[in-house]
Protein backbone atom coordinates (compact mmCIF):
# COMPACT_ATOMS: atom_id res chain seq x y z
CA UNK A 1 0.00 0.00 0.00
CA UNK A 2 1.29 3.43 -0.89
CA UNK A 3 2.34 5.21 2.31
CA UNK A 4 3.55 8.58 1.06
CA UNK A 5 1.15 11.46 1.86
CA UNK A 6 1.06 14.19 -0.77
CA UNK A 7 -1.30 17.13 -1.03
CA UNK A 8 -0.98 17.08 -4.80
CA UNK A 9 -1.47 14.34 -7.41
CA UNK A 10 -0.11 10.97 -6.35
CA UNK A 11 0.56 9.12 -9.60
CA UNK A 12 -0.26 9.06 -13.31
CA UNK A 13 -2.54 6.04 -12.93
CA UNK A 14 -5.28 8.27 -11.57
CA UNK A 15 -5.03 10.72 -14.47
CA UNK A 16 -8.59 10.29 -15.67
CA UNK A 17 -9.99 10.86 -12.19
CA UNK A 18 -7.73 13.86 -11.61
CA UNK A 19 -8.92 15.46 -14.84
CA UNK A 20 -12.45 15.28 -13.43
CA UNK A 21 -11.46 16.90 -10.11
CA UNK A 22 -10.72 13.64 -8.26
CA UNK A 23 -7.57 12.44 -6.51
CA UNK A 24 -6.60 8.99 -5.17
CA UNK A 25 -6.86 8.38 -1.42
CA UNK A 26 -3.50 7.81 0.29
CA UNK A 27 -4.98 4.85 2.18
CA UNK A 28 -7.24 2.87 -0.16
CA UNK A 29 -6.47 4.58 -3.50
CA UNK A 30 -10.16 5.24 -4.00
CA UNK A 31 -11.16 8.56 -5.63
CA UNK A 32 -12.04 11.62 -3.61
CA UNK A 33 -12.83 15.20 -4.61
CA UNK A 34 -10.57 18.11 -3.73
CA UNK A 35 -11.99 19.61 -0.56
CA UNK A 36 -13.17 16.36 1.01
CA UNK A 37 -12.16 15.89 4.64
CA UNK A 38 -12.61 12.12 4.56
CA UNK A 39 -12.25 9.49 1.86
CA UNK A 40 -15.77 8.45 0.74
CA UNK A 41 -14.53 4.86 0.28
CA UNK A 42 -12.52 4.05 3.42
CA UNK A 43 -13.36 7.15 5.54
CA UNK A 44 -9.68 7.90 6.18
CA UNK A 45 -8.76 11.48 7.06
CA UNK A 46 -7.39 13.30 4.01
CA UNK A 47 -4.67 15.99 3.74
CA UNK A 48 -5.83 19.62 3.55
CA UNK A 49 -4.52 20.18 0.03
CA UNK A 50 -3.82 23.46 -1.74
CA UNK A 51 -6.97 25.55 -1.38
CA UNK A 52 -7.56 29.21 -0.74
CA UNK A 53 -9.08 30.33 2.56
CA UNK A 54 -12.45 31.22 1.06
CA UNK A 55 -12.86 27.85 -0.63
CA UNK A 56 -11.72 26.02 2.50
CA UNK A 57 -14.60 27.56 4.44
CA UNK A 58 -17.13 27.32 1.61
CA UNK A 59 -17.34 31.07 0.95
CA UNK A 60 -17.34 33.14 -2.21
CA UNK A 61 -14.03 34.88 -2.94
CA UNK A 62 -15.01 38.44 -2.04
CA UNK A 63 -14.23 41.18 0.47
CA UNK A 64 -17.82 41.35 1.73
CA UNK A 65 -18.62 38.05 3.39
CA UNK A 66 -21.40 36.82 5.64
CA UNK A 67 -19.72 36.76 9.05
CA UNK A 68 -22.42 34.50 10.51
CA UNK A 69 -21.83 32.02 7.67
CA UNK A 70 -18.09 32.22 8.33
CA UNK A 71 -18.62 31.39 12.00
CA UNK A 72 -21.00 28.53 11.20
CA UNK A 73 -18.60 26.97 8.70
CA UNK A 74 -15.64 27.30 11.04
CA UNK A 75 -17.29 25.87 14.14
CA UNK A 76 -18.83 23.02 12.14
CA UNK A 77 -15.40 22.07 10.80
CA UNK A 78 -13.85 22.44 14.26
CA UNK A 79 -16.45 20.03 15.62
CA UNK A 80 -15.77 17.51 12.86
CA UNK A 81 -12.00 17.79 13.36
CA UNK A 82 -11.96 17.68 17.17
CA UNK A 83 -8.97 15.58 18.40
CA UNK A 84 -11.24 13.34 20.49
CA UNK A 85 -12.77 12.00 17.28
CA UNK A 86 -9.39 10.65 16.16
CA UNK A 87 -7.96 9.31 19.40
CA UNK A 88 -8.23 5.70 18.14
CA UNK A 89 -7.18 6.42 14.54
CA UNK A 90 -3.76 5.73 13.05
CA UNK A 91 -0.86 8.11 13.76
CA UNK A 92 -1.04 9.33 10.16
CA UNK A 93 -4.72 10.20 10.44
CA UNK A 94 -4.13 12.00 13.72
CA UNK A 95 -1.36 14.01 12.06
CA UNK A 96 -3.59 14.79 9.08
CA UNK A 97 -6.42 15.90 11.36
CA UNK A 98 -4.01 18.35 12.98
CA UNK A 99 -2.97 19.63 9.55
CA UNK A 100 -6.61 20.10 8.61
CA UNK A 101 -7.34 21.93 11.88
CA UNK A 102 -4.33 24.21 11.37
CA UNK A 103 -5.45 25.08 7.84
CA UNK A 104 -9.01 25.81 9.01
CA UNK A 105 -7.76 28.00 11.88
CA UNK A 106 -5.50 29.99 9.56
CA UNK A 107 -8.35 30.51 7.09
CA UNK A 108 -10.72 31.67 9.83
CA UNK A 109 -8.25 34.03 11.50
CA UNK A 110 -7.53 35.64 8.12
CA UNK A 111 -11.08 36.03 6.89
CA UNK A 112 -12.69 37.24 10.10
CA UNK A 113 -10.47 40.36 10.17
CA UNK A 114 -11.30 43.00 7.56
CA UNK A 115 -7.69 44.09 7.06
CA UNK A 116 -6.23 40.59 6.85
CA UNK A 117 -9.06 39.59 4.52
CA UNK A 118 -8.37 42.55 2.20
CA UNK A 119 -4.63 41.81 2.20
CA UNK A 120 -5.29 38.17 1.38
CA UNK A 121 -7.78 39.04 -1.35
CA UNK A 122 -5.42 41.33 -3.26
CA UNK A 123 -2.76 38.62 -2.90
CA UNK A 124 -5.12 36.13 -4.56
CA UNK A 125 -5.65 38.65 -7.34
CA UNK A 126 -1.91 38.85 -7.99
CA UNK A 127 -0.90 42.00 -6.11
CA UNK A 128 2.32 41.77 -4.10
CA UNK A 129 1.51 42.58 -0.46
CA UNK A 130 4.00 44.34 1.81
CA UNK A 131 3.75 44.63 5.59
CA UNK A 132 2.96 48.33 5.25
CA UNK A 133 0.23 47.62 2.70
CA UNK A 134 0.14 46.52 -0.95
CA UNK A 135 2.32 48.54 -3.30
CA UNK A 136 1.55 51.99 -1.88
CA UNK A 137 4.13 52.20 0.90
CA UNK A 138 5.56 55.49 -0.41
CA UNK A 139 2.21 57.29 -0.72
CA UNK A 140 3.12 60.80 0.57
CA UNK A 141 -0.48 61.68 1.50
CA UNK A 142 -0.82 58.64 3.75
CA UNK A 143 2.61 59.12 5.28
CA UNK A 144 1.96 62.79 6.01
CA UNK A 145 -1.42 62.02 7.59
CA UNK A 146 0.12 59.38 9.83
CA UNK A 147 2.95 61.68 10.90
CA UNK A 148 0.63 64.60 11.72
CA UNK A 149 -1.79 62.49 13.73
CA UNK A 150 1.01 60.87 15.73
CA UNK A 151 2.58 64.26 16.47
CA UNK A 152 -0.79 65.63 17.60
CA UNK A 153 -1.28 62.65 19.91
CA UNK A 154 2.23 62.88 21.36
CA UNK A 155 1.86 66.58 22.14
CA UNK A 156 -1.36 66.40 24.13
CA UNK A 157 -2.04 65.37 27.71
CA UNK A 158 -5.67 66.52 27.68
CA UNK A 159 -8.10 63.57 27.92
CA UNK A 160 -10.66 65.38 25.76
CA UNK A 161 -8.10 65.75 22.96
CA UNK A 162 -7.22 62.07 23.19
CA UNK A 163 -10.93 61.21 23.03
CA UNK A 164 -11.32 63.40 19.95
CA UNK A 165 -8.37 61.75 18.20
CA UNK A 166 -9.69 58.31 19.16
CA UNK A 167 -13.13 59.05 17.70
CA UNK A 168 -11.69 60.57 14.53
CA UNK A 169 -9.43 57.54 14.09
CA UNK A 170 -12.30 55.08 14.55
CA UNK A 171 -14.44 57.04 12.08
CA UNK A 172 -11.60 56.96 9.55
CA UNK A 173 -11.18 53.21 10.06
CA UNK A 174 -14.86 52.64 9.33
CA UNK A 175 -14.63 54.88 6.25
CA UNK A 176 -11.65 52.84 5.01
CA UNK A 177 -13.56 49.59 5.39
CA UNK A 178 -16.52 51.01 3.47
CA UNK A 179 -14.17 52.29 0.80
CA UNK A 180 -12.46 48.91 0.46
CA UNK A 181 -15.83 47.24 -0.01
CA UNK A 182 -16.66 49.61 -2.86
CA UNK A 183 -13.19 49.27 -4.39
CA UNK A 184 -13.30 45.47 -4.46
CA UNK A 185 -16.83 45.46 -5.86
CA UNK A 186 -15.70 47.81 -8.62
CA UNK A 187 -12.52 45.87 -9.38
CA UNK A 188 -10.35 48.82 -8.33
CA UNK A 189 -7.33 46.98 -6.88
CA UNK A 190 -5.14 50.09 -6.86
CA UNK A 191 -7.74 51.92 -4.82
CA UNK A 192 -8.16 48.95 -2.50
CA UNK A 193 -4.39 48.81 -1.94
CA UNK A 194 -4.23 52.49 -1.05
CA UNK A 195 -7.03 52.03 1.47
CA UNK A 196 -5.36 48.93 2.92
CA UNK A 197 -2.20 50.95 3.51
CA UNK A 198 -4.14 53.77 5.16
CA UNK A 199 -6.05 51.33 7.33
CA UNK A 200 -2.80 49.79 8.57
CA UNK A 201 -1.55 53.20 9.65
CA UNK A 202 -4.89 54.00 11.29
CA UNK A 203 -4.89 50.75 13.24
CA UNK A 204 -1.40 51.48 14.49
CA UNK A 205 -2.59 54.93 15.52
CA UNK A 206 -5.56 53.40 17.36
CA UNK A 207 -3.11 51.21 19.30
CA UNK A 208 -1.05 54.30 20.14
CA UNK A 209 -4.18 56.13 21.31
CA UNK A 210 -4.98 53.26 23.69
CA UNK A 211 -1.42 53.30 25.00
CA UNK A 212 -1.58 57.08 25.47
CA UNK A 213 -4.86 56.76 27.37
CA UNK A 214 -3.30 54.17 29.66
CA UNK A 215 -0.37 56.52 30.25
CA UNK A 216 -2.79 59.25 31.28
CA UNK A 217 -4.58 56.83 33.58
CA UNK A 218 -7.73 56.65 31.47
CA UNK A 219 -8.95 53.24 30.29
Amino acid sequence: MQSQVDNKQVDSGAGSNQSQGFLPCWSCRGPFQVGDLFCPTCEAMLPPGQRNHFDRLGLEVAYDIDMAALDRAYFDLQRRLHPDRFATRTPRERALSQQQATSINEAYETLKDSLKRADYLVHLKGVKVFTEGCNQINDPVILMEAMELREELAETDAPEDVDRIAKATQDDIEDCEIGMSLAFKGGDLEGACSLITRLKFLRKLADEVRAHRAKLGKA
